[in-house]
């Protein structure tokens, strides 16, 4: 079931590049600015997406919330996704967060499930809600 939403960002890609051709393996980097449990916050992180032979992805990857305030929580996840029309790219999976900051503590026990989406300009959305 899911629950509470733990984060909301939006961005732009700045990196990506092949790693390898086979099989196809593209690293994507990506910075963000939305919320994390209501608190203003700004995101890096860095996946790498692995192309199937039925055209799906496999993606996995890493990153990290800062605060104005100087919290810091990493998050490492991984999805699996689909390239749409016109470049567009969409994921869904887990994530799991790591912090020692007292204000986003309980993440450190939580299972997040998120919605990741590119378009061919690399504007990219996320959300991320509570698995309970």
């Amino acid at each position: 079931m899911l629950g509470e939403l733990i984060e909301e960002s939006k961005g732009k890609r700045t990196v990506r590049r092949v790693v390898s051709t086979n099989p196809l393996t593209v690293e994507v980097s990506f910075e963000a600015a939305g919320t994390f449990l209501g608190n203003d916050v700004m995101e890096i992180g860095t996946y790498t997406s692995h192309a199937r032979p039925d055209g799906s992805l496999y993606g996995d990857g890493e990153g990290v919330y800062m605060s104005a305030g100087g919290d810091v929580v990493t998050w490492k996840g991984s999805g699996v996704g689909t390239i749409g029309a016109g470049g567009n790219v969409s994921y869904r999976g887990a994530i799991y967060y790591s912090t020692a900051s007292p204000k986003f503590a309980r993440v450190n026990t939580v299972a997040g499930v998120f919605e990741f989406s590119s378009d061919a300009q690399g504007s990219t959305a996320s959300k991320t809600w509570e698995w309970k």
